[in-house]
């Protein structure tokens, strides 16, 4: 009995966290260029994949070429990548610079006080997302070891 009400509360908490996703996400967030760029400007025909990350983030950056990699193989497919920095104020100068040394090709946008991270309900960095055009988030992958990116090129396959 106790584990079918722990399967139970699992099926109810998944159910939950896909409720918390079920509106197209909005958010405006300043790129790199300190312009303003919107969520519906930025997302893609088909998917967006969102990637919630830090410069001192060591996971992040061994993630962040890789999603570069699965970004170029997509681009032409209809899906869009958005890299959202949630780096303090004080770590702002060394951002550019820091994209640029990764040669990241994908937008990069900065939420400073992590507001949009927190609506978005993403709780630990990194984090990404795999949103379809209607808005519903179909994947949710927390933390990076390599061979996730396996995983992350067979669900935006799944979802195309």
């Amino acid at each position: 009995m106790e584990k079918k009400r722990k399967g139970s509360m699992l099926l109810l908490v998944m159910l939950l966290q896909g409720a918390m996703y079920a509106q197209e996400p909005y958010f405006e967030l300043r790129d790199l260029d300190n312009e303003l760029k919107t969520y519906s400007e930025l997302k893609g025909e088909h998917l967006t994949v969102i990637d919630f990350w830090a410069t001192w983030c060591q996971p992040c950056l061994r993630s962040i070429p890789e999603l570069n990699a699965i970004y170029n193989e997509f681009a032409t497919s209809g899906v869009s990548f958005i890299g959202i920095s949630i780096d303090s104020p004080r770590n702002q100068s060394k951002l550019k610079p820091f994209v640029q040394s990764m040669g990241v090709d994908y937008p990069i946008l900065r939420d400073v006080n992590s507001e949009i991270m927190s609506e978005m309900n993403v709780f630990s960095i990194p984090t990404l997302l795999i949103i379809t055009r209607q808005g519903e988030v179909v994947f949710s992958h927390e933390g990076y070891r390599p061979g996730d990116e396996i995983l992350i090129r067979k669900k935006i396959k799944e979802n195309l």
